[in-house]
């Protein structure tokens, strides 16, 4: 069982590095079974962070965590939730997060994210947020999607410094986040969490799966593409990664391919093919 360190937070608490994503799970009936199984797979594979939202699947994602981490001991569990931008009202929000923590079966959220930007005043989403904290339905919050300018938002508000994460994409292929966004979060004690960094959505080129040097490297360590996306995400001890699956004999792939390391070399002729960017871009999304 492949051990991997914490990643400690601002509020002095530590947050698994590797989590699994649930994104597209709960949306279709006949899947469920073998969404259901993948869970269960990542957790006996040591997987500890299990992340969803009340959107995915219409809250359906949360059901099947729910159902996965029943037998699991709730302390060694470390459970992310977002909430709609909509719903991230004062009073909207507590509403979301009871219902969340239903579908779950739990009594509480180890982090809560405000999934995107909306049009609630951030005031009042994290003034929602700490009541959350107060009354133990969460135990710190964070937020997904946000950009530079958004995160300078969040913290010109009072309460805003206890942003505790932040959820965006990152990838070998979208790393736009590393000329502004991350030194800003690092300076702030802001951890990252990156979605989909089996490279499943964003500023994807058709040649990255087929781009040479990616082959080389992959066929020199012996690993396949989405296991050199993983150790890329997770390059950064500052960063938490939560790829998605909804096939355990993916998980377990994915967990294989994390015993390998890469030579400073194959880390050089990765970062010629796909640089860090030398300016400001837009922000990856989904």
């Amino acid at each position: 069982m492949l051990q991997l360190e914490n990643l400690s937070l601002k509020d002095g608490s530590t947050m698994p590095r590797l989590g699994l994503g649930t994104w597209f799970l709960g949306e279709q009936f006949r899947y469920q079974s073998r969404e259901l199984q993948a869970v269960k797979r990542g957790l006996e594979q040591g997987i500890r962070m299990i992340d969803t939202a009340e959107m995915y699947g219409d809250g359906g994602a949360e059901t099947i965590v729910g159902k996965a981490i029943q037998d699991v001991d709730r302390a060694q569990l470390y459970l992310v939730s977002k909430v709609y931008p909509h719903n991230a009202s004062e009073t909207k929000i507590v509403k979301s997060c009871n219902e969340t923590l239903e579908r779950l079966g739990t009594k509480y959220l180890d982090l809560y994210l405000l999934h995107w930007r909306g049009g609630v005043p951030l005031q009042e989403t994290v003034e929602g947020m700490e009541t959350l904290v107060a009354r133990g339905k969460i135990k710190r919050w964070g937020v997904s999607n946000f950009d530079l300018a958004d995160m300078e938002a969040l913290f010109s508000v009072k309460g805003g410094e206890k942003c505790s994460v932040n959820q965006v994409m990152y990838h070998l292929g979208s790393r736009g986040i590393e000329h502004s966004l991350l030194p800003w979060m690092k300076a702030q004690g802001v951890a990252l969490m990156a979605y989909s960094p089996l490279a499943q959505g964003g500023a994807l080129k058709k040649e990255l799966v087929s781009h040479p040097v990616i082959l080389s490297v992959c066929a020199r360590n012996r690993i396949n593409f989405h296991q050199l996306m993983l150790l890329f995400a997770l390059r950064d001890p500052y960063t938490a990664a939560i790829p998605r699956t909804s096939n355990p004999v993916h998980v377990d792939d994915l967990i294989k391919g994390l015993y390998v390391k890469l030579s400073d070399e194959d880390w050089a002729r990765l970062d010629e093919a796909f640089p860090p960017p030398v300016k400001k871009v837009p922000l990856d999304v989904i």
